[in-house]
């Protein structure tokens, strides 16, 4: 197999492994706290820390991977997953699970970005899309396939496995890692901003924990206020102090590239409102809908169907039509598929609804594929590190945005209503509130220049070539016929 082939899937393995598991236990919180001795509640709130950690150490990674090399700090993360992992099995307590569970986070903080990093050293711009589109694959398939596996597992076996699968998946990521990554290593390393990551790691932290719990009804929401704007604070004072610096932990600077600004800012508006489809469509088919966690599971797989179809004809897509193109129309429509998933009712046909979730799959996918992609575009090797970085942050703060917009607005709806018993219908406000919100990602992409992203789509070299050949065709033309002329004249 080729280098650009392996290497996305070595590293999609890994993101699978981290996205898998952060949606496999949401169906298992009940059997794991009955064995703890805990409640689901005080459960749900420790499972924030796993999110927490992801918020704090992101900052680090891109110079972590500068200093120590970005296949040794990857597959180290992998590492300190895997023995997250193994916490987690062995926990006898809350505070065993809490600790195993910040492990986790430390080591998918860093496995997200520098696997990313991984990928961008190792593969030329020219292939990036296509290898872009197996690495977001992850992505789009762990949260769908988390809750049926996670109610599998816990129903017919025991909980402790649903951590132990990341063993083996692990093993194998850290031996294909080792035998077919390059051990790349920058040769540039820039002092570490101790004082940008304190400031950037509490307020990334205070924000996502804030946003990770809004909604849940597991802190009051003053305290859940509180963490918000604590963080709010924190990152505006990071802002202030990262103009003084040379060498910021977050690089904002990177904002001045046209594509990297599409990326970060229209992609955290298309991922605040797709991020909170694993979280409302499982609810509404379990809880609106009466299905089972397992039968619930397999219907959302349908948009992992969907993605996966996507893989073959992303390239192609996107060098046909370009990024801009694919992005503005593509954001309509996939906007368009998570807003039908408000007119569901216990009467649609399932076999409909799965049939919508598929198409809807392919579309987030070839759009997930796009952003992820082009926000590299401009970028030199030498701020790849830090763009990682600097993505992986506002990736991870839309997924906790989205999740917490959607909590709100079911909790919104049924306060309008003066309360009672959850039902199918107070989920449709919800999908259309996040339909909204990632329809509007279509204007920022809109803003870009039409060739953006030219250097990794392929689409600009065709069309120079295309104009090369129009242009030979036509002097080809004007010389027949200059010498049709000279030959009728000397006639």
């Amino acid at each position: 197999m080729r280098k650009e082939r392996i290497i996305p899937l070595i590293v999609a393995a890994a993101l699978f492994m981290e996205n898998m598991d952060a949606t496999v236990i949401a169906t298992s919180l009940p059997a794991i706290a009955a064995d703890i001795g805990t409640s689901p509640l005080t459960l749900k709130l420790a499972i924030t820390s796993y999110l927490l950690a992801l918020a704090v150490f992101i900052p680090a990674s891109g110079w972590v991977a500068d200093r120590f090399g970005a296949r040794r700090v990857f597959t180290s993360a992998i590492v300190v997953f895997m023995l997250g992992s193994i916490g987690c099995a062995l926990a006898q307590s809350i505070h065993h699970f809490v600790l195993a569970r910040t492990i986790e986070g430390i080591g998918g903080a860093m496995m997200t970005p520098v696997g990313r990093l991984v990928l961008l050293r190792s593969i030329e711009k020219r292939e990036l899309v296509s290898a872009m589109a197996w690495v977001t694959a992850p992505a789009l398939i762990g949260p769908v396939v988390g809750p049926a596996l996670g109610g599998f597992i816990t129903t017919y076996f025991s909980w402790h496995y649903i951590f132990l699968i990341n063993i083996p998946i692990g093993i194998i990521g850290i031996y294909m890692a080792q035998r077919y990554i390059d051990p790349i290593k920058s040769d540039d390393i820039q002092p570490f901003d101790f004082k940008g990551f304190f400031l950037a790691g509490i307020g990334l932290g205070g924000i996502a924990f804030g946003l990770s719990v809004a909604g849940l009804n597991v802190l009051p929401w003053p305290v859940v206020i509180g963490f918000i704007v604590c963080g709010a604070i924190s990152i505006t004072l990071y802002i202030l102090h990262y103009k003084r610096v040379p060498f910021p932990v977050l690089d904002f600077s990177l904002l001045r590239l046209k594509t990297m600004r599409a990326a970060i800012m229209g992609g955290f508006l298309f991922r605040l409102g797709i991020g909170a489809l694993p979280f409302l469509l499982p609810l509404l088919l379990q809880v609106g809908f009466g299905l089972s966690p397992f039968q619930s599971g397999l219907i959302t797989f349908g948009s992992a169907v969907g993605a996966l179809f996507m893989k073959g004809l992303a390239a192609r897509m996107i060098a046909t039509f370009g990024f801009r193109n694919i992005m503005v129309t593509d954001a309509l429509v996939s906007a368009g598929f998570l807003a039908v998933c408000a007119l569901f009712t216990p009467d649609t046909p399932l076999s409909l609804i799965l049939v919508l979730l598929i198409i809807g799959g392919f579309f987030r996918s070839l759009q997930f594929t796009a952003i992820n992609t082009i926000g590299y575009a401009e970028v030199d090797m030498a701020r790849m590190s830090r763009a990682t970085t600097l993505v992986s942050v506002t990736q991870q703060l839309a997924i906790s945005a989205g999740v917490a917009v959607g909590a709100f607005s079911v909790e919104l709806t049924v306060l309008m209503r003066k309360g009672g018993e959850l039902t199918a219908a107070d989920f449709g406000p919800a999908f259309i509130v996040v339909a909204l919100i990632s329809a509007s990602s279509a204007i920022v992409f809109f803003m870009m220049p039409s060739d953006a992203g030219h250097q990794v789509s392929g689409r600009r070299a065709k069309e120079i070539s295309s104009r090369k050949e129009v242009d030979k065709a036509a002097q080809k033309a004007a010389i027949e016929e200059t010498e049709d002329a000279r030959d009728q004249r000397l006639g």
